[in-house]
C-alpha cells in the first residue's frame, strides 16, 4: 500500500483565475495589495504560501479575518476541475488511501469535490484551517498511518509543494498541467515529473 497525498489548486481543479482573485482582494481589503500581479502571485507559492505572505510583511490576523467573508463569496462554477484526473484517481484509490493536503481551506475543498464528482475518492482532507504547514500536515499523516517514508508520495504543482515534501521526508511527484511551469518545477527535483494526469497510474 502506497499513500498519495494530493494538493488541490493546479492538481485537481483549474483554480487559479478564483485563487488569484480571493487572494488579491484579501490583500487590497486590508491595505496591502500586490504589485505585480500575477507574476507576485505565483512567486508566493515557491515558499510555503502563508510564510511567504509573512515575509512580505503581510498581517496575518487581518488577512485572515479578510478571507472569511471573500470565501464565503467564492463561485465555485468559476473552478474547472481536470477531467481527466477523475477516472485516475478512482483507479488509484482501489489500491491506495488517498489525502487532499493544501493551502485552501477544507470547507472550499470539500464543497468543490462534492461539486465535480470526487465524493468518495479521498480518505482526509486537510486544508489551512487544520494547519498552515504543508510540511507539517504530511508529518502528522506520517503518524497517523502506518506506512513507510518511501511508500509516501506528495503530488503537487508548484515549487513550494516539492520543498515542503521533502521536508517532510517524503516522495515528490510534480505536475505540470497546474501554476507553475514545466521549467520552474524541474528546478526543484521532484523525484517525478509527470505531464499529464494519466502518468500517476505509474504509482499504483
Amino acid at each position: 500500500m502506497k499513500l498519495l497525498l494530493f494538493d488541490f489548486d493546479g492538481v485537481l481543479v483549474d483554480s487559479l483565475d478564483v485563487y488569484e482573485k480571493t487572494v488579491t482582494d484579501c490583500l487590497e481589503q486590508i491595505g496591502q495589495p500586490l504589485t505585480r500581479g500575477r507574476e507576485q502571485f505565483l512567486e508566493l507559492f515557491e515558499g510555503n504560501f502563508y510564510e511567504s505572505l509573512k515575509q512580505q510583511g503581510v498581517d496575518m490576523k487581518k488577512f485572515s479575518d479578510a478571507s472569511v467573508d471573500i470565501l464565503a463569496k467564492v463561485n465555485y462554477a468559476d473552478m474547472k476541475p481536470f477531467d481527466a484526473i477523475r477516472p485516475v484517481l478512482r483507479e488509484l484509490t482501489k489500491n491506495h488511501p488517498l489525502i487532499v493536503i493544501s493551502s485552501n481551506d477544507s470547507p472550499t475543498i470539500k464543497e468543490a469535490l462534492r461539486l465535480y464528482d470526487f465524493d468518495g475518492i479521498f480518505d482526509d482532507i486537510l486544508g489551512c484551517d487544520f494547519m498552515l504547514s504543508k510540511k507539517d500536515k504530511i508529518l502528522h499523516v506520517i503518524r497517523k498511518y502506518s506506512v513507510t517514508l518511501q511508500d509516501i508520495y506528495y503530488i503537487g504543482d508548484t515549487t513550494g509543494d516539492m520543498k515542503e515534501g521533502k521536508q517532510a521526508g517524503v516522495k515528490t511527484v510534480g505536475v505540470t498541467w497546474g501554476w507553475h511551469s514545466k521549467e520552474l518545477m524541474a528546478t526543484s527535483q521532484p523525484d517525478y515529473l509527470f505531464d499529464k494526469p494519466e502518468d500517476l497510474l505509474k504509482l499504483n
